[in-house]
């Protein structure tokens, strides 16, 4: 029989280990800064060597999203994060399994379209005795990454399947994702520029269309799904300024084959940095740098979180005049908010949405999903 305190009580023990962990990484952050590399121009991505980790840098994380239907058709919406954060670089020699190099977080989601609900799970782990890592490329092995049960792993050797397993019978899901287009690096000679300055970037791809198939459980049920899937990967090690607050960040994939994304980032006095930029994926998989001049953000409405008390923007208007596009953007649920105190202790929104618009006049839809940081607190300069 389980206490039934036992349960609280570990939530309470997390989130005490949460804040001292998160303590002791914003300390690090400036202790250890400067023995991290930056993202710098003419990095040349070798693939699937830039899939594993890259512990020279100070922040890194695998992003996936995605929309998925069951055989009734109803519709879900996922995502899947694995983030690394390190407090020194690896020391040469012996080193006790008890020190900590790397902090791992997870985050998973679960939006369910048809009902309207939405629900989240979080992970920490300071990685040591094996319990969490992700594997470096030279390793003679697969790339995975993993805390504890929660795992993502490449699978194949011509074609790389990403796998990906988190949560459990009560809530999460069982997903094979294959690529149908090739990475896309994002930005300019390498690097994807966030402000002014010499490092204030990161080195960012994506894989934007997945195909996807495998299981979604939830309240102990399993549906088996099928669709479409997006997955982002980055890392750098001081890509914010102190003048920066947050981030809009949108990926959409339209149903003609063509994908987006696009970012703002915001400055504490409400303008947008015009370090903000884009990246244009045609079918055939050629992809295009836009930059912050070349497309506009109109928000059209925004929500109030009860829990946070956060007002973030709640559906959008994309004018890209460039390539004759216009779309408009509206989540599937208001209330897709993470407030990740037992992990990050980030509070964002990170949502599906409807898209619908036109693209050189004719009509067209699709799908996507918003990341929206520091509404409910700035956002820290540690990143």
């Amino acid at each position: 029989m389980i206490c039934p305190y036992s349960t609280r009580w570990a939530k309470k023990r997390n989130l005490v280990i949460a804040g001292i962990l998160f303590i002791l990484l914003l300390t690090a952050s400036t202790t250890y800064g400067e023995e991290f590399q930056r993202a710098l121009p003419g990095k040349v991505f070798s693939f699937p060597q830039d899939h594993f980790s890259h512990p020279e840098f100070k922040t890194e994380w695998w992003y996936y999203t995605g929309h998925l239907q069951t055989e009734d058709r109803k519709s879900y919406g996922y995502q899947l994060t694995f983030f690394r954060v390190a407090f020194r670089r690896s020391a040469k020699g012996g080193q006790s399994k008890w020190a900590i190099q790397d902090l791992y977080f997870a985050h998973l989601a679960i939006t369910d379209e048809s009902k309207k609900r939405f629900e989240y799970r979080e992970k920490m782990s300071r990685g040591s005795f094996g319990e969490a890592g992700a594997s470096i490329f030279g390793s003679k092995e697969p790339f995975h990454i993993w805390i504890d049960d929660w795992s993502m792993e490449l699978k194949g050797i011509q074609s790389l399947n990403h796998l990906l397993k988190a949560g459990g019978k009560d809530f999460g899901i069982e997903l094979m994702l294959a690529p149908e287009k090739n990475p896309v690096i994002h930005g300019n000679n390498g690097i994807s520029q966030k402000a002014e300055g010499e490092g204030y970037a990161s080195h960012y791809y994506s894989i934007s269309r997945l195909k996807t198939e495998g299981k979604i459980f939830l309240k102990g049920k399993e549906f088996p799904v099928q669709g479409m899937s997006w997955m982002d990967h980055e890392f750098g090690s001081s890509q914010l300024r102190e003048y920066q607050v947050g981030w809009d960040w949108f990926s959409i994939q339209l149903d003609q084959g063509m994908e987006l994304m696009f970012y703002q980032i915001r400055h504490r006095d409400g303008k947008i940095d015009p370090y903000s930029s884009g990246t244009i994926i045609f079918a055939d998989g050629k992809s295009e740098h836009l930059p912050f001049k070349e497309f506009r953000i109109e928000i059209l409405d925004r929500w109030k979180s009860r829990k946070s008390q956060a007002v973030y923007p709640s559906g959008w208007k994309i004018h890209i005049p460039r390539y004759g596009i216009e779309l408009t953007l509206s989540p599937t649920v208001r209330d897709q908010e993470l407030i990740t105190e037992a992990s990050t202790r980030v509070t964002y929104w990170e949502g599906s949405v409807k898209v619908e618009g036109k693209f050189q006049g004719n009509p067209i839809k699709g799908r996507g999903y918003a990341e929206l940081t520091g509404y409910a607190k700035p956002f820290s300069k540690g990143i």
